[in-house]
């Protein structure tokens, strides 16, 4: 047989060898690429660029409203935790810190006076730890076990029982005059200051730093949803100024409203986060600063106390290390110089408020108080026990009713800061009120706009 020239000669089919299978024509192409095309075809039209043109303002308009939902969304969760969770908790553990000394305080007073324990003072010592422990208990179920607060508040729970039983050893062995019950008193004093008022600072110091990172996570810029704003109010005026220029019309209704609504929601993001911010920031700096220095001076002024009467529980018998000076005395002294110090930074920072008056009422007590202190050692130093004790527990003109002044205007300083920490933080807060739904609606009423306004555009060509 012969074949055509350049021809491929046929093969003849192999006996029992299946044939080859017909070859399938190729696709001319894949979906994709049909789309494709069809996406270049109208773009090389007016009506659709134009199409294109409403397709990608929609959903930018669109995205810009949901990532300003999502982000304030997140900060105002921030700032509400700010307001009802961590300055609580926060508040919460400085209670406990100073219910704690406030306890081991009354405990010394009440051991001071003799074998028959004041009523009012043994109150004051049942109400501070029973304020202690119910405020463990809240804090307990508010906050995660196995975190750093969670196992201060478990070490607390289980020193307190040990440190209350002191104490009634304490009072047992002073009602049937055993010099014993110092000893008991100066064991209970030691396991808190040495065991349970560390913890409890550790818990406030922990509670105070959440409350920063939550205040800090509240007045983050919301700096997606900024950028998103800008891109989408950029493409609409790029848009209008196209139309004008193609068409000589200075008007489009539907890009002006869209242009509108994105430009309104832009603004409110800006002057909303800024409100905020600022709340927040006042909150902190005027009122949880302000808060965590009187509450340290509160605490001060209670150990300064609790070292005072101790002074004369122990009388001597307890030294610093190097055996130079009563221990007790010496904390005074101590505890007495920070106060102090605290006081005149609480003043700075209340300036001239009505928290100042409150301030100046501590700064003139603690004077008074060390005045007095000075005199009633003197007289124990000249060996009149009796005339020193009533000086420092007596009804008038004593050190304990100078701390009395001193503490109760430090409660007043405290509660004043508290309301202002308080408005300025439900100010920040509010700021965001609205803002994540009022984003969302406006967002999709800009993209039906800016459609409505690219149609009325392509109606021109029908």
């Amino acid at each position: 047989m012969t074949h055509p020239p350049n021809a491929e000669p046929q093969r003849e089919p192999v006996p029992g060898r299946p044939a080859a299978p017909a070859a399938v024509p190729a696709q001319r192409g894949s979906a994709r690429a049909v789309a494709a095309e069809r996406l270049r075809a109208a773009a090389t039209t007016e009506p659709g660029r134009l199409q294109i043109i409403g397709a990608v303002l929609a959903l930018l308009v669109v995205a810009f409203g949901a990532v300003t939902a999502l982000e304030v969304s997140d900060r105002s969760s921030a700032a509400d935790d700010v307001v009802s969770r961590s300055q609580p908790l926060s508040s919460d553990a400085a209670a406990v810190y100073r219910s704690l000394a406030s306890a081991d305080t009354m405990a010394a007073s009440g051991f001071l006076a003799g074998a028959e324990e004041p009523e009012a003072v043994h109150e004051q010592y049942e109400k501070a730890v029973g304020e202690a422990a119910r405020l463990l208990v809240r804090a307990a179920a508010n906050t995660d076990a196995g975190s750093a607060s969670g196992q201060e508040i478990t070490t607390l729970n289980e020193l307190l029982p040990v440190y209350t039983g002191l104490v009634e050893r304490a009072r047992a062995n002073n009602r049937q005059g055993l010099p014993l019950g110092g000893a008991y008193l100066r064991y209970a004093n030691q396991k808190m200051t040495a065991e349970l008022l560390p913890a409890a600072e550790r818990l406030y110091e922990a509670e105070t730093g959440r409350l920063h990172s939550d205040t800090d996570d509240a007045r983050r810029w919301p700096f997606f949803a900024l950028g998103a704003g800008v891109v989408a109010l950029a493409a609409l005026v790029w848009t209008q100024r196209r139309n004008y220029r193609r068409t000589n019309r200075v008007f489009n209704q539907g890009l002006l409203a869209a242009t509108a609504v994105t430009a309104v929601v832009l603004l409110w993001l800006a002057v909303g986060h800024t409100v905020a911010r600022a709340g927040l920031r006042d909150a902190m700096v005027h009122g949880q600063e302000s808060l965590d220095v009187l509450n340290k001076a509160r605490i001060d002024s209670l150990k300064a106390r609790a070292n005072e009467n101790l002074t004369l529980v122990a009388r001597g018998a307890v030294l610093t290390a190097d055996g130079a000076q009563d221990k007790y005395e010496k904390d005074y002294t101590t505890g007495m110089k920070s106060l102090r110090g605290r006081l005149e930074h609480a003043g700075r920072l209340a300036g001239g408020s009505p928290g100042g008056g409150p301030v100046a009422e501590a700064v003139s007590g603690a004077a008074e108080w060390q005045k007095r202190h000075r005199a009633a050692r003197a007289t124990d130093d000249q060996g009149d026990y009796n005339g020193a004790l009533e000086q420092i527990i007596g009804p008038g003109r004593s050190t304990g009713e100078s701390f009395a002044e001193v503490d109760a205007a430090l409660t007043r300083a405290l509660g004043h800061e508290q309301g202002e920490f308080t408005a300025a933080a439900e100010s920040g807060r509010g700021a965001f009120g609205g803002l994540p739904a009022g984003a969302a609606v406006l967002a999709a009423l800009g993209a039906v706009a800016a459609i409505a306004g690219i149609n009325r555009r392509l109606s021109e060509y029908r």
